[in-house]
C-alpha cells in the first residue's frame, strides 16, 4: 500500500479538524472545535517549535493524520517525541497503512533530531497495540503514564 505523509498547513486547517474530530469521538476525548483548533494552530507554522503534524495519503487521498509533539528526555539522552494523535478512517484500515506511516514517522522523527518516539494507546485497543507492537514500539510495564491539569483545573 503506497502510504504518504504530506506536512499540514495553516491552509489544511478544515480538513484537519473532520479528522480531529472523529478521532475524538472514537477516543471519546471531549473537545470543542474551538480548543481543537487552538491546540493545531502552533503545530502547523513552518518549523514549527512544539511538535509536526502530518496529513496521512494514500492512493493520493486524505486517509488520517499523525501528529508528534516534542520534548526532551534525559534518560534517552536528548530530544524525544510523543506520537500524539493517529487516525486513519475506518475504511482505510487493516491495510498496511498504518505501517507505512509508523516506518515514515520514525524516519522524519531522526531527520528532526528525534532519538526516541513514545506513544500511548488504549489498553483495549488490542488492533493498535499489535500494529505498534510491530512497528518496534514496546511496552514499558514498570511505568504508568499520569497526567495532571495544570490550567485553571489543577490537580
Amino acid at each position: 500500500m503506497d502510504v504518504e505523509l504530506k506536512a499540514a498547513t495553516l491552509a489544511n486547517l478544515d480538513e484537519l479538524l473532520i479528522l480531529v474530530r472523529a478521532y475524538h469521538d472514537f477516543e471519546c476525548i471531549k473537545h470543542t472545535d474551538e480548543s481543537r483548533r487552538a491546540a493545531l494552530l502552533p503545530l502547523l507554522a513552518e518549523d514549527a517549535a512544539p511538535g509536526r503534524v502530518w496529513l496521512i495519503l494514500s492512493s493520493g487521498q486524505t486517509v488520517g493524520y499523525v501528529a508528534i509533539c516534542f520534548g526532551y528526555s534525559i534518560e534517552f539522552g536528548g530530544r524525544d517525541a510523543f506520537i500524539d494523535e493517529l487516525y486513519i478512517v475506518e475504511s482505510a484500515r487493516d491495510k498496511g497503512i498504518g505501517t507505512g506511516v509508523l516506518e515514515r514517522v520514525k524516519s522524519e522523527a531522526a531527520r528532526l533530531g528525534v532519538l526516541v518516539l513514545h506513544l500511548e494507546v488504549g489498553l483495549d485497543n488490542q488492533r493498535a497495540r499489535r500494529l505498534y507492537s510491530r512497528a518496534g514500539f514496546e511496552s514499558r510495564d514498570r511505568f504508568h503514564l499520569m497526567s495532571c491539569l495544570v490550567h485553571n483545573l489543577g490537580c
